[in-house]
Parts: structure tokens; C-alpha cells; sequence
């Protein structure tokens, strides 16, 4: 089993940035994979980015340039760094950890709610 629980979120202007952190608990050296996700009402989940043990990364179209994802192992956290934040970024986020038995994790959620 692994625990998530994020963190950040909240209301920012158009052009703002804002920070999620995700800190992980529990089984952790499963995870091969953990990554950050976004919802809109009545749509699917979305991948916005992930981030491999082995370090790749791999981002949304639409966040490339703009978001990072990293992570502080000493922490068993990772983070999403959301810089030039525009409206359609709006959404509830979650933070999702995958290991290699093929479970999936999720954190609480947290919005996030861009102003133009």
C-alpha cells in the first residue's frame, strides 16, 4: 500500500504560479512512477506529467514549457511546478503513484483555479 496526500493548490491570477506537492508513505520503493493528473467536471482524468525513478519525464502538450516535475527522495515527495498559469489550466489536480505490480495510487485531489 501507498499513501498519498497533497498539497498547494488554490485561486492565482492568469500569468501566476503555483506549487503541488505530493508526499508519498508506506510501500514507496515499489514505485516506478509517479505523476500528477487533472479533472474537469464530466471529463477523464488527464496526465498533465509524470516523472520515472529513473528520472525520465514526460508532460502534457499543453503544460510543456510551463510545468516541472521533480521530486526530493530524501522527502518521498514530489512536487508540480506550475509557472504562466493560464485559465484551462483550471481543474481539481491529483497526484498519482504506480508501482511495479501495476497498482495505481491517488492522492485527495486539491483545486487549482486560474482567474483571467
Amino acid at each position: 500500500q501507498v499513501h498519498l496526500v497533497e498539497s498547494g493548490g488554490g485561486l492565482v491570477q492568469a500569468g501566476g504560479s503555483l506549487r503541488l506537492s505530493c508526499a508519498a508513505s508506506g510501500n514507496i520503493v515499489s514505485i516506478n512512477n509517479m505523476g500528477w493528473y487533472r479533472q474537469l467536471p464530466g471529463k477523464q482524468r488527464e496526465l498533465v506529467a509524470a516523472l520515472s525513478t529513473g528520472g525520465s519525464t514526460n508532460y502534457a502538450d499543453s503544460v510543456k514549457g510551463r510545468f516541472t516535475i521533480f521530486r526530493d527522495s530524501a522527502k518521498n515527495t514530489h512536487y508540480l511546478q506550475m509557472n504562466s498559469l493560464k485559465p484551462e489550466d483550471t481543474a481539481v489536480y491529483y497526484c498519482n503513484a504506480h508501482t511495479r505490480f501495476g497498482s495505481n495510487y491517488w492522492g485527495q485531489g486539491t483545486q487549482v483555479t486560474v482567474s483571467s
